[in-house]
């Protein structure tokens, strides 16, 4: 069974004017889609292409494992974004956040600071390791689930997520999603289910 490239779940146009409709045509249309012809390619023929996503993850390296993994980031990232999100999360979450940085303002700082020191291509994550919530950040496709921790919110510090929109500025894109574009929603959905 062929690997497909999920649908945005919003509008091209929905995040305007933070992310433009043509950053995600080309990130979700271009990069995301690529990951996906990619993989296919690479698992044709083979007993792995029956497995699951995150299976593939869990037991490959090298080529099947970058494009496996940048589908479940970039997949992952899209709902980590919603219309009219960003500023700081209520209830459960917000509570987390507090016990585990001490305000939404510490934890804005440490994710602030994962995404702009992750030198070249990464992610910056928020994550649950061993019932803490934490600030990591990865290189390249690497991901929480290979370290054993549950992956509850992320942004793409790749280039091609911010470059048509906010051009080399990246600390301005990572302000932009803090203020204007996290979905607390989805990352709260992601801290009941662990």
């Amino acid at each position: 069974m062929a690997f497909t490239l999920p649908a945005l779940p919003y509008d091209k146009n929905a995040l305007a004017p933070h992310m433009s409709a043509e950053t995600l045509e080309f990130h979700h249309g271009k990069h995301h889609n690529a990951y996906v012809v990619n993989l296919n390619k690479l698992l044709e023929g083979k007993p792995e292409a029956a497995k699951s996503l995150e299976d593939v993850i869990k037991s490959s390296e090298g080529p099947v494992f970058n494009n496996a993994a940048q589908i479940w980031n970039h997949t992952f990232f899209w709902s980590c974004l919603k219309p009219n999100g960003g500023g700081a999360p209520t209830g459960d979450l917000a509570q987390a956040i507090t016990r585990d940085f001490g305000s939404f303002e510490k934890f804005a700082e440490q994710f602030t600071t994962a995404a702009t020191t992750q030198f070249g291509s990464g992610w910056a994550w928020l994550v649950l390791d061993g019932g803490k919530l934490s600030v990591t950040k990865t290189s390249n496709a690497d991901l929480p689930m290979k370290h054993n921790q549950k992956a509850l919110l992320t942004l793409d510090v790749w280039e091609h997520a911010y470059y048509i929109d906010h051009r080399n500025l990246r600390p301005r894109f990572i302000e932009t999603f803090l203020k204007n574009l996290v979905n607390w929603d989805f990352a709260l959905a992601n801290l009941k289910q662990s």
